[in-house]
C-alpha cells in the first residue's frame, strides 16, 4: 500500500486544483499569473519564483511530478518530518526558480517562454534521496531497472534530456533544484 504523507497530499492537492483551474477557466489567466517569466520581458514578477511550482504545462507534466512527490516526497517527510520538508521544499523551489533565471539571462536564450512546475523540487528531493540511501536499490518502471539512490538523479538527468524532443524543458531549473539541495545537504548539515 502506498503511503501518501500530509504535506506531500496537501501539495499534491494545490497541484491539481491549480491544473483544474488552468484548464476549466483558461480566461481566469492563472498560467499567465503564476507562470515565472523571464528578467527582462516586463512580465516578470518576484511572487512567480514561488508560485510557478504549483502550475504545470499538461496532465502528463503534473502526473510525473506528483507520483515522483509521492515516492520520495513521502518518504523524505518520514524522515524528515513535515516542517523540515516544507523548508526543504521552498528553498528548492526557489533556488532552482533563481539558477533557472540567472542562467537564461546571463545565456540570453531570448524569447518569452514561461517556466511552470515543480520539477526543480523534485530534483531537489531526488539529490537528497540519493544523499540519504545512497545503496537503496530502486526499481524504475521505464527504463525498467534497477538503480541505486546514488544514481538515480543522474540516471533521471539524463532521461530528461533524452525524451525531451520539444526542447521546451527547463534543465536549468531541475539542476539548480539539485544543486541547491546538494548545497543544503553538504554545506548547512540539512
Amino acid at each position: 500500500m502506498l503511503n501518501i504523507s500530509p504535506l506531500v497530499k496537501n501539495i499534491i492537492f494545490i497541484c491539481i486544483a491549480v491544473f483544474i483551474v488552468q484548464r476549466l477557466v483558461p480566461q481566469f489567466g492563472l498560467t499567465e499569473k503564476m507562470a515565472l517569466f523571464k528578467l527582462g520581458t516586463g512580465y516578470f514578477k518576484p511572487y512567480q519564483l514561488f508560485t510557478y511550482m504549483f502550475a504545470h504545462g499538461s496532465l502528463s507534466h503534473l502526473f510525473f511530478n506528483c507520483m515522483a512527490m509521492v515516492f520520495v516526497g513521502s518518504m523524505l517527510e518520514m524522515v524528515w518530518g513535515m516542517k523540515r520538508l516544507l523548508t526543504y521544499i521552498l528553498v528548492t523551489g526557489i533556488g532552482a526558480s533563481l539558477f533557472y533565471l540567472i542562467i537564461e539571462y546571463i545565456l540570453d536564450a531570448g524569447g518569452m517562454g514561461i517556466m511552470l512546475g515543480a520539477s526543480g523540487v523534485i530534483y531537489g528531493m531526488l539529490m537528497a534521496y540519493g544523499m540519504l540511501y545512497p545503496e537503496r536499490e530502486v526499481q524504475l518502471m521505464f527504463p525498467p531497472i534497477s538503480v541505486k539512490g546514488k544514481y538515480l538523479v543522474i540516471v533521471l538527468g539524463f532521461f530528461t534530456y533524452l525524451v525531451d524532443t520539444s526542447g521546451q524543458v527547463a534543465h536549468f531549473a531541475h539542476m539548480g533544484g539539485a544543486l541547491v539541495g546538494l548545497i543544503m545537504l553538504k554545506f548547512f548539515n540539512f
